[in-house]
């Protein structure tokens, strides 16, 4: 079977829905052009401003998270928009459209008022951009200037600031990139919609303090004796951006670009389910390696192929009726644990986590074999959860 990785987003179509965020891996032209040549579709690049715009960058500006023998599950970086003005942009943006006519080049913007968000949106259009990129969501070194964050958690200040970027692009389509911060994300989308934006992007990275050196009692990264509240990237935020996606999608009629926590095809299946239409993935790439793309398209296309799909198109929201309140669950349902003796290895983790944290339904023979005890079982599934072999335990209907 032939499968089509190409999708549409806000009217532009992608050879396929992978795209560089805006980043370090997207701060000049010879970056994204290595990019493009790897097989990414598309690129946004790194946030830009007037030339006004005092931009100061602090080093060391990047701390990973690492857990157990897994490096780097999480980023925290301290960087600030790009040190490159929209002078130096608009340049990368001719010489990109140039070189690859049939890539798709996106470019983020952030202003202090109405002139600027206008004059940069003017200046990209001239260039030949094919779509920008509004950061409303930078969740530090901006929000004291008023911009960032300050801006996408204000549904007033959401809808206001991105009429006016509307207001001035008179070709391309505009996406809105909105923060986790927020108590209502669906308040914030229906605000973004109303503006007239043609898109949202979901989400910005999330606001954290990644750790603190216990040694000299300065949190991470340390920055000449002192630190600061950072970004959080990567893996371990994508149980948040795709409850933000899911949300977006059920609650405004919008394409949605997805972003935080895309590490593999696996994830980017998820949020085509969703509802995402286009995928954003900044720190996978910061660790792997623009080739890491290989393994996205490859990923994909045989996960449709299995699935019988000829496009990517299909896939994009079938989860979402599958998403429901609470209180709309099933209380009949009633799962027990099944364990596959065959396949354990003895661990005792299931155990463990049964005695220590469920019911007691888990005990031990003297081969170190887990037994369920269906009386005292109730499904809490932590077992499953913490078993380390694939499929060895599943939760199974009584």
């Amino acid at each position: 079977m032939s499968v089509d990785l190409s999708i549409k987003f806000a009217g532009i179509r992608f050879e396929n829905p992978f795209t560089l965020a805006a980043s370090p891996c997207t701060d000049n032209a010879e970056m994204v052009a290595r990019a493009f040549d790897a097989g990414w579709a598309a690129a946004v690049l790194k946030t830009t401003s007037v030339e006004e715009e005092v931009v100061e960058l602090v080093y060391p500006m990047m701390a990973g998270l690492d857990f157990e023998d897994k490096k780097v599950i999480g980023l925290e970086n301290i960087d600030l928009i790009s040190e490159r003005h929209i002078d130096q942009v608009e340049k990368d943006v001719r010489e990109l459209k140039k070189a690859y006519p049939h890539k798709v080049v996106g470019a983020s913007i952030m202003g202090q008022k109405k002139e600027h968000w206008q004059r940069l949106v003017r200046r990209l259009e001239a260039a030949g951009v094919d779509f920008i990129e509004c950061s409303f969501s930078c969740p530090h070194g901006m929000p004291e200037r008023g911009m960032g964050s300050t801006i996408g958690q204000d549904a007033e200040l959401t809808e206001r600031t991105a009429r006016w970027v509307k207001e001035a692009a008179s070709r391309v389509p505009v996406s809105i990139k909105v923060t986790p911060l927020v108590a209502d994300l669906p308040h914030i989308a229906h605000a973004v919609q109303k503006s007239g934006a043609d898109a949202i992007t979901a989400i910005n990275t999330v606001k954290s303090l990644i750790g603190v050196d216990i040694d000299n009692f300065v949190p991470y990264p340390i920055v000449d004796g002192k630190s600061s509240y950072g970004g959080y990237s990567g893996a371990a935020i994508k149980p948040i951006s795709l409850r933000c996606v899911a949300e977006i999608a059920k609650a405004v009629n919008m394409p949605i670009s997805a972003t935080g926590g895309i590490t593999t095809w696996r994830d980017a299946v998820e949020f085509l389910l969703c509802g995402a239409r286009n995928l954003q993935v900044c720190t996978a790439v910061m660790k792997h390696g623009f080739r890491v793309i290989e393994d996205l398209t490859d990923g994909l296309s045989v996960y449709l192929e299995d699935k019988g799909m000829s496009s990517v198109e299909e896939l994009v929201g079938l989860a979402l009726p599958n998403i429901v309140e609470h209180s709309h669950l099933s209380r009949e349902y009633k799962p027990v644990s099944k364990i596959n003796l065959e396949t354990c290895v003895k661990c005792d983790v299931c155990y463990i986590a049964c005695q220590d944290g469920g019911h007691q339904a888990i005990t031990l023979d003297e081969k170190r074999l887990p037994h369920v005890d269906e009386e005292k079982c109730v499904g809490c599934a932590m077992c499953a959860s913490v078993c380390p072999v694939f499929e060895c335990i599943q939760m199974a209907p009584r």
